[in-house]
């Protein structure tokens, strides 16, 4: 793990999150949630901007300590889905804001960081935070193989006027959760009661093992027909994508600061904060060799240098 993060150092914004009091929240229920890619916003003109997806809890942010959470995982494993499946049981529902950053298509090319780098976020203070609504859970499954073990989430299940980005990250789940889930449940998942639409819409898709219903009858499947078969929408193209330059495979890391954010996020934390933070680390890299050490070390000073200090030391390297 350290060897893996100590040669990324684009991960070192997420492991200080990790290892700081908000990578072992108190349940599901005290915890913000992030779609951490960048898709888009497309209106009924084709305009698109670039967008980030929140969801903040109304509970507040609880967390363990490290030692409340080795306790846990020994007596209790299965704490956070009972706290959340006893809070909807007793009515106490949880809820989330539902918030979105919004960005100029035109103003990813100048922004200071690449936008759509995963390991990157937005700035509030560049892109507020705009509330759009609440996410409320009301209901248990009542069944927990139909609707739960048979659920099939992927990025690309999108509806009209939302869609993706340059995201290379996005790109590759876009194909690869998709593909997962037809291995997982097979080619006709979507037709499940869990994971087919709540209101009727039109789908194309035939065939297939495990085909339950009428499959569309004799009615033919390609395009273009003769028979009042399928027609392309226009509607739900796309606007293009301007691009300039070759396309190649590119190493991103000379021109991506990987320290800046991780050290403004240690330098938020108050010291009762960071000394957890560190703490956590130190025990996480204890065992670790040194020249691993060392090199996470450099990373961690790169982003404050009392960062690295600290860590250096309750590693027994400083010096």
């Amino acid at each position: 793990m350290w060897d893996y993060w100590s040669l990324s150092p684009e991960s070192l914004h997420q492991v200080t999150i990790l290892f700081s009091d908000r990578g072992t929240p108190r349940s599901y229920r005290h915890m913000h949630g992030f779609g951490s890619h960048t898709y888009s916003l497309i209106n009924t003109e084709g305009k698109r901007v670039w967008v980030k997806f929140h969801v903040k809890t109304e509970q507040g942010i609880a967390c363990l300590t490290d030692a409340e959470a080795t306790a846990l995982a020994g007596t209790d494993p299965d704490h956070a889905t009972r706290d959340l499946f006893e809070a909807i049981e007793n009515k106490e529902f949880p809820r989330w804001r539902m918030h979105v950053q919004i960005m100029p298509e035109e103003a990813a090319a100048d922004y200071y960081v690449n936008p759509f780098d995963l390991t990157k976020v937005w700035r509030h203070s560049d892109y507020p935070l705009i509330e759009v609504g609440v996410m409320e859970l009301n209901r248990n499954p009542q069944n927990y193989f139909a609707e739960v073990e048979q659920a099939a989430f992927a990025p690309s299940n999108v509806v009209s006027g939302i869609g993706f980005s340059p995201d290379k990250v996005l790109q590759g789940r876009v194909l690869s959760y998709a593909d997962a889930q037809r291995y997982r449940l097979g080619v006709n998942h979507q037709a499940l009661p869990i994971n087919r639409p709540q209101c009727p819409v039109h789908t194309y898709h035939r065939d297939g093992a495990m085909r339950f219903d009428g499959n569309a009858g004799k009615e033919v499947n390609y395009e273009p027909n003769s028979f009042g078969g399928p027609q392309e929408d226009p509607s739900y193209r796309q606007p293009p994508l301007a691009i300039e330059g070759a396309v190649d495979r590119y190493d991103q890391r000379p021109e991506s600061d990987d320290f800046i954010q991780a050290g403004d996020l240690y330098r938020l934390m108050n010291s009762d904060e960071q000394q957890r933070l560190i703490d956590n680390i130190v025990g996480s890299m204890v065992s670790v060799s040194e020249e691993i050490q060392r090199r996470q070390i450099e990373h961690f000073t790169r982003a404050d240098p009392e960062y690295g200090r600290r860590v250096a030391e309750g590693l027994g390297l400083a010096g």
